[in-house]
């Protein structure tokens, strides 16, 4: 299926790994010139080559911490008129409410609120401008079924998706959408973590502990950084436009609900 956005220009952070490199593969795959970030400069620079061989399409590392303004103004330095941006990472420790300090959330707000935030409002100008844009944040599924060991992260997320719901309804007169894509557990290096620490806890293998999890979701399985990269690349298409302000989730049907 042709997306409609060949040729177009998206920023992706994270997009050395995990779901922000699934979703850079499939945007690539759709014919978009990517400018890939990531914070550590020699797997993104093999991420960036990888995709460029592989896709035939422009990918540009840009390797800086985006929770810093000087990360920011670099990666928006190489990218100033993005027609996409997805905005990715990685979540704060899980923990107890009473273990956080003032630092720790701070450090979550900047991370996983105030960053994406900067970012939208940095690029959404030149979308309004052009009257053409895609913005897709990737949050967690934690926003939508809390889960009580990742309160820095559900309370960062949830600020911006509060953020989101008023702000893509301002500005999808002009034809750029803002949505957020909310993961479950997916095949990364993440849930490899996880399980290795579920196993632990528990006392038992770690495959053991990933049969549990596999059996605990109504897909009986983890999610793909394939088939979640292909969900955000639609989000960005020439197909989404009346799509807006939205919240989808991605967890095999794990959050039990009628209506979402």
């Amino acid at each position: 299926m042709d997306l409609g956005i060949s040729g177009k220009t998206a920023i992706v952070c994270g997009g050395s790994k995990g779901l922000g490199r699934g979703s850079a593969e499939k945007l690539a795959e759709a014919g978009v010139n990517i400018i890939l970030n990531a914070r550590r400069e020699e797997p993104l620079r093999v991420a960036a080559d990888e995709i460029a061989k592989r896709f035939g399409v422009e990918v540009t590392p840009v390797a800086g911490d985006v929770t810093t303004a000087e990360g920011r103004a670099k990666l928006l330095e190489a990218a100033p008129s993005p027609d996409i941006l997805v905005t990715n990472a990685g979540g704060p420790p899980p923990g107890m409410w009473y273990e956080w300090g003032e630092e720790d959330w701070q450090n979550a707000l900047r991370a996983n609120m105030l960053s994406p935030i900067y970012l939208i409002t940095a690029v959404l100008p030149g979308m309004i401008e052009r009257r053409w844009g895609r913005i897709v944040n990737i949050t967690s599924g934690s926003v939508k079924a809390p889960i009580p060991a990742l309160g820095l992260s559900g309370a960062a997320r949830s600020g911006l998706t509060g953020f989101v719901a008023g702000t893509a309804r301002q500005v999808a007169k002009h034809g750029v959408t803002i949505n957020n894509l909310l993961p479950g557990q997916h095949e990364t290096a993440r849930i490899e973590s996880l399980m290795n620490n579920t196993a632990k806890a528990k006392g038992i293998t770690v495959e053991e502990a990933r049969a549990q999890a596999y059996a605990a979701n109504p897909a009986g399985r983890f999610g793909t950084t394939e088939e979640f990269g292909a969900t955000c690349a639609f989000l960005c298409s020439a197909y989404a436009g009346y799509i807006v302000g939205q919240n989808w989730l991605l967890d095999g049907g794990a959050f039990n609900s009628t209506l979402g």
